[in-house]
């Protein structure tokens, strides 16, 4: 890609990093730009599979604790209509009437399934926020049998928030090969450590899969020899 047209429709100041990185070395820069977006690339497959995973786990925890299948469409009524969510918008119910309009409006009929997955990553995320987990009994924790005696509700949400930020920037195109003004993949590690951590306290069992569909640290080692 010519210069001008770089700077014309990827910004300069979103390629200005890159230079600032490289000490104004442009042809380092490009090659860094593209292995950033690599990097990106290569976190698609398990951050999406592990949105699956935790996805599915927490409904199956939730279909048995309800005794319901249904339970994403019938809780609209139930604990997702808690006064004590007047202060959050009722954000799990209007997340539901959204997708069911939708739906509607699209002639598709509404079952629980098409709900379930139309909810972004945040949906999930909330169940094991105070409000909406002392409503369900602390039901979420339990899909992680396997984790370890030190972790709680917070210190979970709190790595999944950091797995939620981290995925936004990898689909708006930001930066993950930098800390500061150098060129750096810690945090990138860092967010790939807690996504097996994570699978793993679900079911060790998984890991085998997340590796077979993992090559971030080969698009790593390529970014660190530019």
């Amino acid at each position: 890609m010519k210069k001008e047209l770089r700077y014309q429709y990827l910004s300069r100041p979103r390629y200005n990093r890159y230079l600032l990185a490289t000490a104004n070395d442009y042809n380092r820069a490009k090659r860094l730009y593209h292995a950033n977006i690599k990097l990106a690339q290569a976190f698609h497959p398990i951050l999406s599979q592990f949105e699956v995973i935790l996805r599915n786990s927490l409904c199956l925890k939730l279909s048995t604790y309800f005794g319901d299948p249904d339970w994403i469409i019938n809780q609209k009524n139930g604990f997702m209509n808690h006064s004590s969510l007047a202060s959050s918008h009722h954000f799990l119910k209007t997340s539901i009437r959204k997708t069911e309009t939708n739906l509607t409006r699209r002639a598709i009929p509404i079952t629980s399934g098409k709900i379930i997955s139309d909810q972004n990553l945040g949906f999930w995320l909330a169940l094991f926020l105070p409000h909406h987990y002392r409503l369900i009994a602390g039901q979420p924790i339990h899909i992680f049998p396997y984790k370890p005696s030190i972790e709680d509700r917070a210190s979970i949400y709190s790595k999944l928030d950091d797995i939620r930020s981290f995925r936004n920037r990898v689909n708006h195109c930001e930066p993950i090969c930098f800390q500061g003004h150098n060129i750096d993949c810690n945090e990138a590690l860092e967010i790939q450590a807690k996504l097996y951590d994570l699978v793993r306290w679900i079911n060790p069992d998984l890991i085998p899969f997340l590796t077979s569909i993992d090559n971030i640290k080969s698009k790593i080692i390529q970014i660190n020899q530019i």
